[in-house]
């Protein structure tokens, strides 16, 4: 298939989880033998953090500065595509959806990355312009989240709506050796948000407070200048995907926080708690619904609803986090890999195609 993908961004990691995600979609299935043309609006944010330049295979990341300049071009790629996919975030959304739905060719999929943030925008009265006058329109629409989600999206109209949940490219996120640069007790890997302050000054911020003895470390953009630091906080700058493993297996436990809307939601793992698991960090998590659906509590995930719990899962000992960290890492590998996804994406679209296959579902 030729897959045709307008998103947030596929080049920079700076600031956003959409980048990780695509880059292991795209990579399987390439491997899988279908192509992705990925357009991407050309932003100075992420000019100034690219990362990737180059899709794999056949595929290409049309970079453009404005809709206008590059519409000609995405009308000519949506002649010969099989799919095309809108994006949550997308900034040009208006004029690639109008492009998609003019295709007579193209699948149209939408692909809701932040399900819990675009349902409590529309609760909260506002409309997010990527999902314009609502999701009739699609054939398919993808959410990032299960659970009630699923029902949230078809209130916006969505007819037919599907989970693709995050995942992990287990060759890029992998077990490597020690670090000495990001050694630590405990690190969190995040870019800020308000909506998840609150748990990292409750768990981590806490945490260090009452354990001087030892060493915290942060990795992420965007933290502001009145974050409560403490002089056994080490805080890095935006670290880059190609160092993630390092990070992740440098410290003896690394923690999971969900954003507010996710952990309300449920079912809304994060891309970054597949990383670690991938790298077989031993991860200590915020609990919300869902979680055991993806890693078993105690044996493959630590769970930690205060900082004692978190001080508590920090004086275990190393053997006990090993296994922790090799059990997730197991489960990832059998359950949670962008090629599982890249699978379930082509099944999908596979029986959207089929109308038979749709009248047997309903």
């Amino acid at each position: 298939m030729k897959i045709v993908v307008f998103g947030l961004s596929v080049s920079s990691s700076w600031g956003n989880g959409h980048a990780t995600l695509w880059r292991g979609l795209c990579r399987a299935l390439d491997r899988l033998g279908h192509c992705v043309v990925f357009f991407e609006r050309d932003v100075p944010y992420y000019a100034t953090a690219r990362d990737w330049l180059t899709l794999p295979g056949d595929g290409e990341l049309v970079l453009y500065p404005s809709w206008t300049d590059v519409q000609r071009r995405a009308e000519t790629e949506l002649r010969d595509a099989d799919v095309a996919i809108l994006t949550s975030f997308c900034p040009d959304a208006d004029g690639a959806r109008a492009a998609m739905l003019d295709a007579a060719r193209p699948l149209a999929l939408f692909y809701d990355l932040d399900t819990p943030v675009t349902l409590e925008r529309v609760r909260c009265g506002e409309r997010p312009a990527y999902i314009g006058d609502g999701l009739e329109p699609f054939d398919l629409v993808l959410s990032y989240a299960g659970g009630m989600a699923l029902d949230g999206l078809r209130s916006l109209g969505a007819a037919r709506v599907e989970t693709l949940y995050g995942h992990v490219d287990p060759d890029v996120h992998r077990p490597v050796a020690h670090d000495p640069l990001y050694a630590c007790s405990l690190s969190w890997l995040g870019t800020y948000a308000a909506d998840r302050q609150a748990a990292l000054q409750d768990l981590f911020v806490e945490c260090a407070k009452r354990r001087p003895d030892l060493t915290f470390t942060i990795g992420g953009a965007q933290y502001p200048d009145d974050f409560p630091w403490a002089d056994n906080i080490r805080f890095l700058h935006h670290v880059p995907p190609h160092a993630h493993a390092s990070f992740l297996c440098s410290s003896r436990l690394t923690l999971n926080i969900t954003r507010e809307p996710m952990r309300g939601i449920g079912w809304c793992p994060s891309g970054r708690l597949f990383e670690a698991a991938a790298c077989a960090a031993a991860v200590a998590s915020d609990d919300w619904p869902g979680l055991a659906d993806f890693y078993e509590p105690g044996r493959e995930i630590l769970v930690v609803r205060t900082h004692e719990d978190l001080m508590a899962a920090l004086d275990l000992e190393e053997t006990a986090l090993r296994r922790v960290g090799s059990a997730a890492r197991e489960r990832t590998l059998a359950q949670h890999t962008s090629m599982h996804r890249a699978v379930e994406l082509t099944g999908l679209v596979e029986r959207t195609w089929q109308p038979e296959v749709l009248m047997e579902e309903s």
